[in-house]
């Protein structure tokens, strides 16, 4: 075992490197940065900071933790997630999970994705201590409603969002958790849960949904792998979901696409996208995670019926902007003010 002075003295270099950290971003000439704009609608975007990550462990297998700090950062609710933008310029989603009333830093996890786009990847191999990196929010489209009692499902890393909302829950309402994963090593803070008084239910492998007691009047939450999101909505229609992948979709109709401002007027076929079509005539226009989630390729609209696809605007954006990305045409013509 090694000496308590040894100890003592590794503790303190650890604390002495973390205040030095926060003096970093404290006088970064980056540090705020002033909010963005939408380069086409004007509205603001989510504001973009410069954190630093001070800590990154391995919480479960092929799993890690970051802790990104600042100073005096927007407050979150249980629910919001973080956009990360990565070295190579890629934008990625990740669950908040750690307190919520701590404005000095934010916590996030991310499970590598072996033949995933690259993000997650990233994050692994890249992202150390010391580093610095944009983010942006929180935003939450997965907020813990008031209800009067609760079922949570989560597989594997979407557990993230569901962890902040058992803690946050009062003290006397009732809960209950299905955790289920492909196994114990890979299921991140299993062991925290577990302890939470016996209202959670953790199963490796394929859960039994047709077991799944939902009492009148709870709220259900379900994040996790596509297939399993899916299978829950199919059997509860009212269950709230958090996705940071697009589900499958429909493919759409050929449709014409006129640039208001650039007076050009373009054919979106069906088997691409209105992104693909304006690139070919502006490659210049912004974009980044082409999934519908980060919203940098939000355009406004002036014409036409949109089939939105994506999984961030709100019903009020929704009413004059689109994610190009994704969504496309229900009419036969869109007018985008491009």
């Amino acid at each position: 075992m090694p000496k308590p002075l040894t100890v003592a003295v590794v503790a303190g270099a650890a604390l002495l490197a973390r205040r030095a950290m926060r003096r970093r971003i404290q006088a970064s000439p980056l540090w705020p940065m002033p909010a963005l704009e939408e380069p086409v609608s004007g509205r603001p975007r989510s504001r973009a900071l410069r954190l630093l990550v001070t800590s990154r462990e391995t919480v479960a297998e092929g799993v890690v933790q970051l802790r990104l700090e600042g100073h005096d950062l927007p407050r979150w609710e249980p629910g919001a997630h973080l956009d990360l933008v990565l070295p190579s310029g890629l934008v990625r989603q990740y669950s908040l999970c750690g307190d919520p009333a701590d404005t000095s830093s934010y916590t996030v996890a991310t499970r590598l994705v072996e033949d995933g786009r690259g993000g997650s990847r990233e994050v692994h191999e890249q992202l150390a201590e010391g580093m610095e990196i944009e983010v942006r929010g929180p935003r939450n489209r997965f907020p813990l409603v008031a209800a009067e009692s609760y079922v949570f499902v989560a597989g594997g890393i979407g557990i993230t969002p569901v962890l902040s909302m058992l803690r946050a829950l009062p003290e006397g309402v009732e809960w209950r958790l299905l955790y289920c994963g492909r196994s114990r090593e890979s299921m991140p803070f299993v062991a925290e849960l577990e302890r939470l008084d016996g209202r959670v239910t953790v199963v490796t492998g394929v859960p039994d949904l047709d077991a799944l007691e939902v009492p009148e009047g709870a709220a259900l939450y379900c994040c996790g792998p596509e297939g399993l999101m899916a299978a829950v909505e199919e059997r509860y229609p009212q269950v709230r979901v958090e996705r940071f992948t697009p589900r499958a979709s429909a493919p759409g109709a050929a449709f014409e696409l006129e640039l208001r401002r650039s007076g050009r007027t373009l054919k979106v076929p069906a088997d691409s996208t209105v992104l693909a079509a304006v690139r070919a005539e502006l490659p210049n226009t912004l974009y980044s995670c082409e999934q519908g989630f980060c919203g940098t390729c939000q355009q406004r609209v002036l014409e036409g019926e949109v089939d939105h696809r994506d999984e961030l605007l709100t019903d009020g954006e929704r009413g004059d902007s689109m994610l190009i990305c994704v969504s496309r045409a229900r009419s036969e013509r869109l007018v985008l003010d491009m």
